[in-house]
């Protein structure tokens, strides 16, 4: 059950990134981007020592390294 929630979280993640950022992606590309943008996030704010709990904590954090991996996709292939 817990694989289950976590691609869910994850989609949800990818989702609200791509609104954000306004790009588009399909579901498994929203999958990806939230799987990657949690690590992404969580290393990022690790390193300033922020650290996430909860499920809403996971989202706001994997939301902003979504965000982050838009961002330098857009400029490493623009």
């Amino acid at each position: 059950m817990g694989i289950i929630v976590s691609i869910i979280i994850s989609g949800i993640v990818g989702w609200l990134a791509g609104k954000l950022m306004n790009s588009r992606f399909s579901m498994l590309g929203n999958i990806g981007i939230g799987i990657l943008g949690g690590v992404v996030g969580n290393l990022v704010l690790g390193f300033i020592g922020i650290s996430s709990n909860g499920i809403i904590g996971n989202i706001i954090v994997g939301v902003i390294g979504a965000c982050i991996l838009i961002a330098l996709g857009r400029a490493i292939f623009k």
